[in-house]
């Protein structure tokens, strides 16, 4: 089946979504995604940050729906006629899912270490405002200690599920989960056991915000003063694939791999992520290649910017004219102190 997504035409196979349709076409046509993951069943449909206009809905009914739409969970019809970036209905819908998620959420990204690779951040520079009109008083939780390698911060926590789905789909018993309602819900171990299982630590990993941080981690360098290379070990537990971050000849912290859209590729163990910081653990492979724009890219410093053209009208450099001969005063003679004293 056929389906448009902003004038690009691409065919799909039955089921596909069509955020997965976006993603095959790339470029700036692709929603955006705060809770759907694709590696995770049953993501999806809760952040509202996808929502596309359905043009046409297919060819055997082409009414338009008269909602806008979540990408993630709404299959492709064929002939289908999508619009993501090119609707101002769309634009205005993610500004204000933006601000929403931005209600709660504590304005710390100089001290976040998810800063510089933060979902979040990234929306809200994309579609966000200057300023906030909420002027109540933000939802706060008291601290938590879910275990000694991962780093709960509830503040930040936005609810889209995927830490629980992660161990739900990952691990044999999961001991954390949404608790409570509404407003009031959070993240929390429910009967304040530690998190602790061997694959706990990608929690981490598909967190789109800094609620979940590597506690080894902490503090210690921001993103973009690391190197990421890829790396790999021979491990028992996992694919030993992963990218390791360093400063210097240090391994600061280990990650797994991921993908363009910020998606983990492999999920790794916590003996990799955690227990494995020596060089000489690992085979260094190369450096790692950011698709997604990030201050994290390689040569984000060094490509080649290109040249600004500034039209501006004559009567416009005509007053600016004007104000630098009152400013310099060059028509206003000055007295001659001299003469005037004799």
């Amino acid at each position: 089946m056929k389906v448009t997504i902003d004038g690009h035409e691409i065919e799909v196979e039955p089921g596909t979504t069509i955020l997965q349709a976006a993603r095959m076409i790339g470029g700036e046509s692709v929603p955006p995604a705060m809770c759907y993951y694709s590696k995770l069943k049953g993501s999806g449909g809760k952040c509202r940050c996808c929502l596309v206009e359905v043009s046409k809905g297919s060819d055997a009914n082409p009414t338009p729906m008269p909602k806008l739409m979540a990408s993630c969970v709404t299959g492709v019809m064929d002939g289908m006629e999508v619009k993501s970036i090119s609707s101002p209905r769309v634009q205005e819908a993610r500004k204000s899912v933006t601000e929403f998620l931005l209600i709660n959420h504590p304005l710390d990204c100089p001290v976040c270490d998810q800063a510089g690779e933060c979902d979040l951040q990234n929306l809200s520079f994309n579609h966000g405002k200057s300023e906030t009109r909420f002027i109540e008083e933000k939802r706060t939780f008291e601290p938590e200690n879910i275990g000694e390698n991962i780093q709960l911060h509830m503040n930040r926590c936005i609810l889209c599920y995927r830490c629980v789905m992660t161990a739900d789909q990952l691990t044999d018993g999961r001991v954390h989960g949404v608790v409570n309602r509404g407003d009031h819900s959070q993240i929390s171990t429910c009967i304040s056991k530690a998190i602790d299982n061997e694959f706990s630590g990608n929690m981490i990993d598909v967190c789109p915000v800094g609620a979940l941080t590597d506690k080894t981690f902490r503090f210690k360098s921001r993103v973009w003063f690391n190197k990421p290379f890829n790396a790999h070990r021979d491990c028992d537990k996992c694919c030993g694939k992963t990218t390791v971050w360093m400063f210097g000849n240090e391994i600061q912290r280990v990650t797994a791999r991921k993908d363009e859209y910020h998606e983990v590729e492999e999920f790794i163990c916590n003996s990799c992520r955690f227990d494995h910081k020596d060089v000489n653990d690992w085979v260094i492979e190369g450096p790692r290649k950011f698709e997604k724009f990030s201050v994290i890219n390689q040569n984000n410093y060094t490509r080649k910017l290109d040249k600004v053209t500034i039209e501006t009208e004559k009567q416009i450099l005509l007053g600016r004219d004007q104000d630098r001969k009152k400013i310099s005063m060059v028509e206003v003679p000055l007295k001659n102190t001299e003469n005037s004293k004799s």
